[in-house]
């Protein structure tokens, strides 16, 4: 292996490799980059057997080949020298990388013992515009749980309705449902459980293009998404999801409208005194403002005040502190609608602007 190429290309995309790199000591080489030169390309790729991070830049190539790095040490190392030309050059054992007064060998592993990560694109189920999709994932993901033994709220649900399409994630606690989405040339889509570790490592890939090609292999069961110059590889989740239509009220007796930025305010200062309580913050609803407070007998007590529209009876209900903050902090939109049906019910917020999108978060059973 012989190429050429700017360091500066490549420094950019090493941080969002770096997230697809084990730790574990079991299997050294996935710790390690695969490295392949052809072509006139670069391509450098990491896994860890659960997401596989694929990228390329242009090079000079003089010589075809490919190894594996260790890729911290190749990541620092390259991330602490500056800009310009740099050589990459394997001769036995040892990659050598020489740019502008800097030359270094790294021992290598054979590029053969790499885990395959792509056998085949597959086929395209259809594509997205960034923007819009990364929208609507920032403020579903969050509600997928995090627990991998429970495989089927992991993950997050795309699924055919009639015309367009819903996105889904539960954790069991909480629900966010984005219903109405569209998606060009999926008309072959049913339904996909995607690993929401995917998701999050989609949103996190700093690309310039504004389109995103989602793809599915059938024969490795792997959802494949391409921006770019970079391809983002995961296997789907095969489980049944919840049924989760069910949970979803068809009505309420009390209606508040009020400011996120407000209620994210509140909410932060109360959980300052709810984290020795469970996490539990109580939002009582009044004429016109929300009251929401925590209280934790050994620390203190607090309350702020929250001006809101109120509709129906005056109501309270309790919920987790996290909870709240996480769902205030995944939505841009300014002007919510909360609805509920009394303390033990579901607490549902909805975005004024926008019907085709709800939260759903189950409440906490406090003493009076």
């Amino acid at each position: 292996m012989k190429a050429f190429f700017l360091i500066e290309n490549l420094q950019k995309k090493l941080p969002f490799l770096g997230r697809a790199v084990s730790t574990r000591s079991q299997l050294p080489i996935l710790g390690n980059f695969l490295i392949e030169t052809k072509k006139g390309k670069i391509k450098i790729s990491a896994t860890d057997l659960e997401v596989g991070i694929i990228t390329t830049l242009p090079a000079s190539v003089e010589e075809e080949g490919e190894t594996t790095v260790p890729a911290k040490t190749f990541s620092d190392l390259l991330q602490s020298m500056g800009e310009g030309k740099i050589e990459i050059t394997t001769k036995d054992t040892s990659l050598r990388i020489k740019g502008k007064g800097v030359e270094a060998n790294l021992q290598t592993i054979p590029a053969e013992d790499y885990p395959k990560i792509l056998e085949e694109k597959g086929e395209k189920i259809g594509e997205f515009k960034r923007d819009a999709l990364g929208k609507e994932l920032q403020r579903t993901v969050f509600s997928a749980s995090q627990d991998q033994g429970r495989a089927s709220l992991s993950g997050v649900l795309i699924k055919k309705q009639k015309k367009s399409f819903s996105l889904v994630a539960t954790d069991g606690y909480r629900l966010s449902l984005k219903n109405g989405l569209s998606i060009a040339g999926g008309q072959g889509l049913d339904k996909i459980l995607i690993p929401s570790r995917v998701i999050r490592e989609l949103l996190a890939i700093k690309e310039d293009t504004e389109d995103i090609g989602m793809f599915v292999s059938k024969k490795t069961n792997q959802i494949i998404f391409i921006l770019g110059d970079t391809t983002l590889v995961g296997r789907l989740i095969e489980s049944e999801y919840p049924v989760y239509e069910k949970i979803i009220p068809n009505g309420f007796s009390t209606k508040a409208e009020f400011s996120k930025q407000e209620m994210l305010s509140a909410v932060k200062t109360c959980s300052v005194f709810a984290r020795e309580t469970a996490n539990i913050i109580k939002l009582s609803l009044k004429k016109e403002k929300i009251v929401v407070s925590a209280n934790t007998p050994s620390v203190g007590d607090d309350m702020a005040d929250v001006d809101a529209k109120v509709s129906g009876e005056e109501n309270e209900i309790a919920f987790n502190a996290r909870y709240l903050l996480d769902f205030l902090s995944a939505i841009e939109d300014e002007e919510i609608i909360f609805e509920m049906s009394g303390p033990l019910s579901p607490g549902v917020f909805k975005l004024k602007n926008d019907p085709s999108y709800l939260h759903l978060i189950m409440p906490i059973r406090v003493q009076a």
